[in-house]
């Protein structure tokens, strides 16, 4: 491990899913033990509820955009992280607002339902509901309707594989762009990397499976679990987004992350793979001081802002649903 994150690994609180009501009032320790940023004064933040999914409570939504520049602006759908269960919409506020900074673009993030009282599909029509709203008011809120991305880190780049998927099968909104930051993708923890860590920052195997099992229900085990749950079923990858993944070396997930990118590429999909060596599970969003963390978080920024200073050019007549 990374000398600097191994000092901080000792210290960090886990998080423990069995009871996923006490596992949200863990996470008060871990926002203590990271902390949150304030909001700079170059980025204004608009909070409003927009439709959910199909039947659903409206959802929270936060807007985030800088405060002097040109319009219309690129804009991220980006997911928060909290394997299934966790997580609101200040849990990757400090990625975001550097994102927003370094990248020059706005940023629209909502309060997906939660597992486990809101199983799968309940996450992801949320999620898709996002970026259909988003493309859809455009104009409204100052955004690139053509310069649309999706990411997300944790399981929040879980979301932002599917909903790649989702919307292409559907016909929906085509993002020019997926951030896939360590994803879990793969709900039958089958992999090596799966078995070969145990008690490390960031979740090891038990903890994969009870998220995966409060996310999907009666569908755990199954054969059933369909690709927009777990990406990594998607037997057709070809026609998605330009990607950006980030692995961790220490990372049960490691390796369905890294079978994942040689698919794409194998599909046609642009791809941009990092392995960063000596890091776990979310690092540099848990140690945001150490080099390794301001190298990751850096290379973030200059991707999506690289990625997002184009127009894409006209769009293929939208493939038939798979």
């Amino acid at each position: 491990m990374d000398p600097q994150l191994q000092r901080a690994a000792a210290m960090m609180p886990r998080t423990d899913l069995t009871d996923p009501v006490a596992a949200r009032e863990a996470t008060l320790a871990f926002k203590e033990f990271v902390g949150v940023p304030p909001t700079p004064d170059s980025i204004q933040i608009e909070e409003l509820e927009i439709p959910g999914g199909s039947g659903a409570p409206a959802q929270l939504t936060r807007i985030y955009r800088p405060k002097v520049t040109l319009r219309p602006l690129p804009v991220i759908v980006y997911y928060h992280p909290g394997g299934f269960v966790l997580g609101d919409l200040d849990t990757d506020h400090a990625r975001v607002l550097r994102l927003v900074e370094g990248a020059g673009a706005m940023v629209v993030t909502s309060m997906f339902r939660l597992a486990p009282e809101h199983p799968f599909p309940a996450g992801i029509e949320d999620a898709y509901a996002t970026l259909c709203w988003t493309a859809e008011n455009a104009a409204l809120i100052g955004a690139d309707a053509d310069r649309i991305a999706v990411g997300g880190c944790s399981t929040g780049a879980t979301f932002a594989a599917a909903i790649s998927l989702l919307t292409r099968d559907r016909g929906g909104p085509q993002p020019m762009f997926q951030l896939l930051l360590y994803p879990a993708l793969d709900d039958r923890l089958d992999t090596p990397s799966m078995t070969q860590f145990e008690d490390i920052p960031g979740g090891d195997r038990t903890g994969a499976e009870l998220m995966w099992r409060h996310y999907l229900g009666p569908l755990y085990g199954s054969s059933e679990v369909p690709a927009y749950a777990a990406p990594a079923r998607a037997q057709d990858l070809s026609g998605l987004p330009p990607a950006y993944l980030m692995v961790n070396e220490i990372d049960v997930c490691r390796d369905e992350e890294l079978a994942y990118a040689m698919r794409l590429i194998a599909a046609g999909v642009p791809v941009e793979l990092h392995h960063y060596s000596g890091t776990f599970h979310a690092f540099e969003s848990m140690v945001r001081g150490s080099e390794i963390s301001r190298r990751a978080l850096d290379e973030q920024i200059a991707v999506v802002r690289r990625a997002l200073r184009r127009r894409p050019a006209a769009r293929a007549q939208q493939e038939p649903a798979r």
